[in-house]
């Protein structure tokens, strides 16, 4: 049993982003992030989460390869920045390109400039557009104690939980979660109205869920507001459907036993949640399901995740990686080209 001042050793004022990022503009977006990490620290925040893809927002959109980066890159520098100006630890993801694939890597960075990585497993449906799978365990050994990294649909895996079960004494993690359609017609937004409800249920309860199960606090930094994008129509085809929709779930800070501590919606635009944490490891107060899926997804949501995945990655094996590196090799000599014009070329039409 730990005891009151151990306890009160272990406990950190924690914070979590709510960010309102564009599509490719890396520059606004860590502008963004630094006012929002400034008032975080301003409040007491010693840990902080930033959301998945901090550098831009994630659709279907040719200005998305734009913010591919190299490992070395502008936002890793304010990252350590940020963590040596005010003595705190924070996290964050980014699409990375190393070696020949790109990557959607977490970076957490400690006040003395130690950086720990992990690569999300697996991309979610039109990400795969984007980047490949990553393949390591997310737990790192830092000066605050053990901590797990996850993001998004990462957070409703049961993969996720076993990994990092009993080696973490703290979550941070990221989303990045947007809902159905907004312009495909009455007849469809009230035919998927009940899965609509559900999604939304699932992105605002994944961190409690995960947490019970992990028996460790999570916080969950998001994404809001509304975008467009595009809806692949199949593999190998160079059509997408436009695709109007908004983020949806909490910025959230839960406790080791899923209770909401601090939560920030959506809809309540971008800003912070801060509140203290007891940074240490509980016995889960849920047995893990021996299934892939946390929760039991609908049958139109697995075909909606299995149909999308599969065109992004036709689409990322075709163009989207070299589009990524290509980026990346431009940022590395600090030059002003996109490679907008061959996307739009070579594969998207919306």
């Amino acid at each position: 049993m730990v005891d009151k001042a151990t306890r009160a050793e272990r406990a950190v004022v924690a914070a979590a982003v709510q960010l309102e990022a564009n599509v490719g503009d890396v520059a606004t977006n860590l502008a963004r992030i630094e006012r929002l990490v400034d008032d975080a620290c301003a409040k007491g925040a010693r840990l902080v989460a930033m959301p998945e893809f901090c550098t831009t927002r994630v659709c279907f959109d040719p200005r998305v390869h734009d913010a591919v980066l190299p490992p070395d890159n502008a936002a890793l520098d304010l990252f350590k920045r940020l963590a040596a100006r005010h003595r705190c630890w924070l996290g964050g993801s980014m699409l990375i390109a190393d070696g020949d694939a790109i990557y959607n890597r977490y970076h957490f960075v400690e006040p003395d400039g130690r950086v720990h990585l992990h690569d999300k497993d697996l991309p979610t449906m039109w990400e795969n557009a984007f980047y490949g799978p990553g393949a390591d365990d997310g737990v790192f050994d830092t000066g605050l104690g053990r901590v797990g990294a996850a993001v998004c649909w990462e957070v409703i895996r049961t993969q996720t939980v076993r990994r990092m079960l009993g080696r973490v004494d703290v979550a941070v993690t990221g989303t990045h979660w947007w809902t159905l359609p907004a312009n495909w017609g009455h007849l469809v937004t009230r035919s998927l109205a009940s899965l609509g409800q559900f999604n939304r249920y699932l992105a605002e309860n994944a961190p409690s869920e995960f947490a019970r199960r992990l028996g460790a606090p999570v916080l969950q930094a998001s994404h809001c507001g509304r975008f467009r994008g595009g809806f692949l129509v199949a593999p190998h085809l160079p059509w997408a459907v436009p695709y109007d929709t908004e983020f949806v779930g909490c910025t959230q800070i839960v406790d080791a036993e899923g209770h909401v501590v601090a939560q920030r919606r959506a809809q309540e635009g971008p800003g912070v949640v801060v509140a203290p944490i007891a940074v240490e490891a509980t016995a889960p107060r849920v047995p893990l399901e021996s299934r892939f899926w946390i929760p039991e997804l609908p049958a139109l949501l697995h075909a909606y995740w299995h149909h999308q995945n599969a065109c992004g990655a036709a689409y990322y094996r075709r163009h989207g990686r070299a589009l990524g590196l290509a980026a990346a090799r431009r940022h590395t000599r600090r030059g002003e080209a996109t490679p907008r014009e061959a996307f739009r070329g070579d594969g998207f039409r919306g």
